[in-house]
């Protein structure tokens, strides 16, 4: 069975499903969730069945045990209008802004690390977040927490935990939060600690320059 493949897009999580029999499909995805349930915990997903014919009960059925997994079945999309149909009917159809074709865009692009996902909440002690793309955290980030991405991490909160960026190497990226007070932050191979605070946060950005990991201010002139 080809992988089931999972994005982070605006509204929460995109998984795109593989052929196959629904039962066989349906126990990879719950097992892949089971897998992963502090990553999976709140999220609102859009789910894209491709060929597969799916009926009220059935979707029904997969809403249920998502929900009691705390994962909310946002809306389907498919190529089946049957089982389109069947969705409608249980309301679980996206919006227009939201077509299969802006979703789908990623997975033709060639473009390297612009992978993202969007995880709305705080990531508490003791959980561990990793993703090959970016990481954007809309919540603090606790002592004891660790976020490890292969590109870039932005955190719309206060930052305490751990935070490795660029973690197969790759220098450009960076890390930015609105409070960077971290237990421990690395770019790649380079490795710093938060030094004492003098005054109120401000919203800052760490990044490689000229060899040294260094943090300034995060504004709008830091913009690739």
């Amino acid at each position: 069975m080809e992988k089931i493949i999972i994005k982070g897009i605006r509204d929460g999580l995109f998984i795109q499903v593989p052929e196959g029999t629904w039962n066989e499909v349906q126990i990879e995805l719950l097992r892949t969730i089971d897998n992963q349930l502090d990553f999976f915990h709140g999220a609102r997903l859009t789910l894209h069945l491709g060929t597969h014919e799916l009926g009220p009960v059935e979707l029904g059925e997969l809403r249920n045990a998502l929900f009691e997994r705390d994962v909310t079945l946002w809306s389907i999309d498919g190529k089946s209008p049957d089982t389109i149909s069947a969705a409608g009917d249980l309301g679980l159809i996206a919006p227009p802004d939201q077509s299969l074709a802006e979703i789908e865009e990623p997975f033709t692009s060639e473009l390297q690390g612009e992978e993202a996902i969007l995880i709305r909440r705080t990531i508490r002690s003791g959980q561990i977040i990793h993703h090959p793309g970016h990481v954007i955290i809309l919540g603090d980030v606790n002592p004891g927490a660790e976020i490890v991405a292969g590109g870039d991490i932005i955190i719309w909160g206060r930052l305490r935990g751990t935070v490795h960026a660029g973690a197969e190497g790759n220098e450009e990226s960076f890390v930015c939060s609105l409070d960077l007070s971290p237990t421990q932050l690395r770019i790649a191979g380079h490795i710093a600690v938060s030094p004492t605070r003098r005054g109120p946060p401000k919203p800052e950005i760490a990044r490689i320059h000229n060899g040294q990991l260094v943090a300034k201010v995060w504004n709008h002139e830091h913009r690739r």
